[in-house]
């Protein structure tokens, strides 16, 4: 039988000192190796121009500049829609979207993990198929749905589907499944609590990790949405859009648009790293039961 010992508490396999450190390495240069493009995205942004097209490229910077991000405001304030219209709708349509998402996603989870009823084990079934099938496959039946609602050219027609993604539905009640013991369910019920107060106070405080997964998941779908079929009207469409418009002015524009690209990246990053224990316990779990 394998010796245990403990660390900061917990009961552990025994491991040699050269092993962890072994390990510790080996995932010490392969998170260095993924931080690479990162690290070439904003050494870019800080490039002139002679440095942006030089050859060989060079990977660092050698005479850094701000005039990337000055170039990039200035076209910003010449778009004749202003751009803080470009950058409330984006905020807009990834709060909304995201929050409405999870709202009904966890709901959704909590009545296929913890409600019996006819036909639940199917439902489930055909929402696990749904996520081998891309968004594009639909494209056509999706457009003539929205437009048969008359939400072409709105907010709606970005906020709506992403309501309906199925992704984050799945994760959730996966977690429920392992997570939230039937048993203090059912005290909660003998208590006189409501099924939607037993979600809400019970359930969802124990499924976090999951929930703040999704909201990740969602909201860097939405941020990082580009054009949309759906939206016609100037006034209504994102900034990844605009910045879109900015990167398509030729090599003259080259310096705003590799700073608009940091730019850009730099909120869902933030996000993921304040929440990345959580997307690693959720990952680890949604697919084990007890």
């Amino acid at each position: 039988m394998a010796k245990l010992r403990t660390r900061r508490h917990r009961v552990v396999l025994s491991r040699s000192a050269g092993g962890d450190a072994g390990i510790t390495v080996v995932l010490t240069i392969l998170g260095a190796f993924m931080f690479l493009p990162m690290v070439y995205a904003i050494s870019q942004a800080f490039k002139p121009l002679d440095e942006l097209w030089m050859y060989p490229p060079r990977f660092f910077v050698r005479q850094p500049t701000l005039k990337n991000f000055s170039d990039l405001f200035t076209l910003m304030n010449d778009s004749w829609v202003p751009f803080s219209r470009y950058i409330f709708n984006t905020v807009f349509t990834t709060v909304m979207g995201t929050f409405g998402h999870l709202f009904i996603a966890s709901m959704c989870a909590y009545s296929l993990a913890k409600i019996k009823f006819p036909g639940g084990k199917f439902v489930f079934k055909t929402i696990r198929s749904s996520l081998m099938f891309s968004s594009t496959v639909g494209g056509i039946t999706s457009f003539m749905i929205m437009t048969a609602l008359h939400l072409v050219d709105s907010y709606l027609a970005i906020i709506i589907p992403a309501w309906g993604a199925t992704l984050g539905l799945y994760l959730m009640k996966q977690h429920m499944d392992s997570t939230v013991p039937d048993t203090v369910l059912e005290s909660a019920r003998l208590d006189g609590a409501s099924e939607i107060r037993t979600y809400w106070t019970i359930a969802m405080p124990m499924v976090k990790p999951a929930w703040l997964t999704l909201i990740i998941f969602s909201f860097q779908g939405l941020w990082n949405q580009g054009s949309s079929i759906y939206i016609y009207s100037e006034q209504l469409k994102s900034i990844n859009y605009a910045i879109g418009q900015i990167m398509a002015g030729g090599i003259k524009r080259s310096g705003a648009s590799s700073a608009s690209s940091v730019l850009m990246m730099m909120v869902p990053i933030t996000v993921f790293v304040i929440s990345q224990s959580n997307i690693i316990e959720t990952m680890g779990s949604s697919g084990m039961k007890d």
